[in-house]
């Protein structure tokens, strides 16, 4: 029987999973790795691993050459070292379009939640204050210019649902085509969207080019008073780049779903600064994207082992699946 491993999972129940390998014939190897040696030491007869945060690079891929094919849980796929299964000639696969709607939805009510300041209305009335006024100052939307950093599917869903309430809609994407940018949507350098927007939106990918892209340096560019929300990665923020702009009082409201540690640590200084909304990694999740999130990287592996090809390909590679 052809073995697969899922690698880590922090999913309340993984009866999809084991149903779709079950019916496919495939066994199914759980683990909660947490590293590349735990990988191997699981991995051990199995054809393709099924990852979610577990870190799955050349230790693993050069141990292991009996493994073709990783499929991540997720449309990013930072935790597996994509060059380094194209070297040894493994397939890399995601789920890429499942929670687009989800996530664009989510940043654009954090980005409006510190905007007007909910959170704090609710903290506020908790501690006995009723009043208007209590959080501050609050400007009106229509005035201000949104910025999009990262213009993929979820950018652009995320410029579509801004577009209608926010003055302006500046976006920064190198790998866009001209022609790929929406007409309400104009395109603007990296520098220049830190500096012209009052509130910034983070869609790209992490890799090696966008770690720490959004620097003290960068985030010092904004105007007084600006708002920043990160839905994508947590690293690809500084931040403790961010607390220290934070002090300066440069910011006005911060939302994150992601941060570079997860779970936030209980005294991470984001956590007593009350311009700072935080959700648990969760902008991807509603019922349905959650499934869909699940079968297609679980779908990945299962043709690939049919017929030697996942359905959502990053890295094409040449070890084949076992006959």
């Amino acid at each position: 029987m052809k073995k697969v491993l899922f690698t880590d999972y922090d999913m309340l129940d993984v009866s999809l999973e084991r149903k779709i390998f079950a019916d496919a014939g495939i066994e199914l190897v759980e683990g909660q790795c947490r590293t590349e040696d735990e990988v191997i030491r699981l991995s051990e007869g199995c054809s393709a691993l099924l990852v979610q945060y577990a870190p799955v690079g050349d230790k693993v891929f050069a141990a292991r050459p009996g493994i073709g094919l990783a499929s991540r849980i997720g449309a990013g796929y930072d935790t597996i070292d994509a060059r380094a299964a194209a070297r040894h000639g493994v397939w890399v696969a995601n789920s890429p379009d499942y929670g687009v709607g989800e996530v664009s939805l989510h940043a654009l009510s954090m980005m409006l939640s510190v905007i007007r300041n909910i959170a704090r209305y609710d903290r506020d009335i908790h501690a006995g204050t009723w009043h208007y006024t209590s959080p501050g100052k609050i400007p009106r939307a229509q005035n201000l210019t949104v910025g999009i950093l990262g213009l993929g599917r979820i950018g652009k869903r995320f410029a579509h649902y801004a577009q209608p309430i926010f003055k302006r809609v500046i976006a920064h994407d190198p790998y866009l085509i001209e022609g790929d940018f929406p007409q309400y949507v104009q395109r603007v350098s990296l520098e220049d969207l830190f500096r012209q927007a009052d509130a910034i939106s983070i869609h790209c990918l992490l890799n090696e080019e966008t770690r720490g892209l959004v620097s003290e340096q960068l985030l010092s560019l904004m105007k007084p008073g600006s708002y920043l929300v990160n839905t994508a990665r947590g690293a690809i923020v500084d931040v403790d780049g961010l607390a220290r702009v934070l002090k300066t009082d440069r910011l006005a409201g911060v939302g994150l779903d992601v941060l570079p540690e997860e779970p936030v640590q209980p005294d991470h200084p984001l956590l007593s600064d009350p311009r700072v909304l935080l959700s648990p990694h969760s902008a991807f999740y509603s019922v349905e994207s959650e499934i869909e999130l699940r079968r297609k990287a679980a779908m990945n592996i299962v043709n690939w082992l049919k017929n030697g090809q996942p359905d959502y390909p990053v890295v094409i590679g040449t070890r084949q699946p076992p006959n």
